[in-house]
């Protein structure tokens, strides 16, 4: 097997384990709505019952829109993770980490899906009541983190081919 896969199913699968045994403590030791206070004004263990998305998009359409769609599109984005891997070079580790880091974020999300018909967030920062962050969860952090690796590679290597492109136009002028 590929070192490529080899880095996808244990990213994946440690994340997966980390998530589903934090979801597993909050949804067995908290009832929906309680919170403990970690660092006073800034972040609580809250126990949040989330049927959207981030920042809780599609979670007042209709539910079995949202069911349907939630259990249709993860297996769709796992298939175009798994297609864009098999086109990353072996020795680009950190396109490799970034993608493993999505796919292993949505499994984790994906099993909420299936087992509850929503996901279990808990990570719940605030600046005291003036301000407040949509409740996330191991997964959601896997997901912006490998997304944000991406966008730096892209926005990487776009710089790489205007300063090719200007090297290259100065070089037959």
């Amino acid at each position: 097997m590929k070192l490529k896969y080899l880095i996808l199913v244990s990213m994946s699968g440690a994340i997966v384990a980390l998530d589903q045994l934090t979801k597993m403590y909050i949804h067995t030791q908290f009832r929906v709505g309680e919170s403990l206070t970690v660092i006073d004004g800034f972040f609580n263990i809250t126990s949040v019952r989330n049927p959207g998305a981030a920042f809780g998009f599609l979670a007042q359409s209709h539910p079995d829109f949202r069911n349907i769609f939630f259990l249709v599109i993860p297996p769709i984005a796992l298939l175009i993770i798994l297609s864009v891997l098999r086109t990353v070079p072996d020795d680009d580790k950190i396109q490799i980490t970034g993608l493993s880091l999505v796919f292993g974020g949505a499994i984790g999300n994906y099993i909420d899906r299936i087992r509850f018909r929503y996901v279990i967030d808990f990570l719940d920062f605030h600046v005291k009541d003036a301000y407040t962050y949509p409740a996330f969860n191991v997964a959601d952090m896997t997901i912006v983190s490998g997304i944000g690796v991406l966008i730096l590679l892209m926005i990487r290597d776009s710089k790489r081919q205007r300063a090719a492109k200007k090297s290259s136009k100065g070089k037959t002028a």
